[in-house]
């Protein structure tokens, strides 16, 4: 897959191509299935195929105090399209100019004077240009003006409802990690590389890796039951603490993870952490002895927690 961050870093129009085009927030079963048609109509015609996300997000340009927090941060999102099979991801900067670009325009200039358009699919719900005029109905209208085919991919239900980042969000806010995973045909994850930390957690018995989240709001806080992968080509157990530490004033969004019956230096390494369970909220105790004591039940709750999955396996 290549990777296109901003229309001016495409050397050239392309010769022709399949598009579809959307946020892709956690690239769930939903996105999934859009990806899947564009790569059998672009396979049917002999087209590489084409993403387009925004950065961005269009509600976190237009009213940023109401966007939702990300299933997935922008590295993440990169890396499940990738594991698609798609050729190209382009990232476009969802800006003032974009905002007022028409859906005629957009079109006109975009999708055919760039990536030479032959089949456009898109999902139920898109939209886009100016006051979201563009939509299903009026690129069927003039495809043929246009010169491209145009399909619509169908709702993808599970349980008789939807399946949207929306309602992935809520599942995981409740901590039905379970059914999130269902509907994103794999485990919630976040991934980063190891970074040097306070070095409190082995002060404390407890010594942990650190990947730092960035200033994106993220979906998950508290403790978590996970398995890291990263390490030796294995997934390793652990207990998990995602959020800013206010027992020790913490500022910065940080995921520690304590990984069981481990205990090596692996800074620098890149790892994905898939959450499983969900054990507490994150607290802030009044003394470090207070938040050991806590640790230790966290652990144990961990560890319980793989014994079941390992019996029910």
């Amino acid at each position: 897959m290549r990777l296109i961050r901003g229309l001016y870093n495409l050397a050239r129009p392309l010769p022709a191509s399949a598009v579809t085009i959307g946020n892709f927030d956690g690239v769930h079963r939903g996105h999934q299935l859009v990806i899947s048609q564009l790569k059998r109509v672009a396979a049917a015609a002999g087209l590489p195929t084409v993403v387009i996300i925004f950065e961005p997000q269009p509600i976190e340009y237009f009213a940023p105090e109401r966007a939702p927090k990300r299933l997935s941060r922008f590295r993440e999102k990169i890396t499940f399209l990738k594991n698609q099979g798609i050729d190209y991801l382009l990232c476009l900067r969802f800006d003032a100019a974009l905002a007022e670009q028409s859906a005629e325009d957009f079109v006109q200039r975009l999708l055919l004077a760039q990536l030479n358009t032959r089949h456009l699919v898109i999902g139920d719900d898109f939209h886009f240009g100016k006051n979201r005029q563009g939509n299903f109905e009026f690129l069927q209208s003039h495809c043929e003006r246009f010169g491209f085919i145009v399909d619509e991919t169908e709702t993808l239900l599970v349980d008789g409802e939807r399946v949207s980042s929306t309602r992935i969000r809520g599942l995981i806010e409740r901590g039905d990690f379970e059914a999130a995973t269902e509907l994103l045909g794999r485990p919630y994850s976040l991934s980063g590389r190891v970074a040097h930390g306070q070095k409190l957690g082995r002060q404390l018995g407890y010594p942990t890796i650190n990947i730092k989240m960035g200033d994106k709001t993220l979906i998950v806080k508290g403790i978590f039951a996970v398995r890291v992968k990263g390490i030796d080509n294995r997934w390793l157990a652990g207990v998990a603490s995602i959020g800013t530490r206010p027992t020790v004033n913490g500022v910065d969004t940080i995921l520690e993870v304590y990984i069981l019956d481990f205990d090596r230096d692996v800074y620098g390494y890149s790892v994905e952490v898939e959450f499983l369970h969900k054990i507490r909220d994150e607290q802030k105790f009044d003394s470090l002895e207070e938040l050991t004591v806590h640790i230790g039940r966290d652990t144990e709750q961990a560890i319980a927690f793989f014994e079941r999955e390992a019996s029910i396996g």
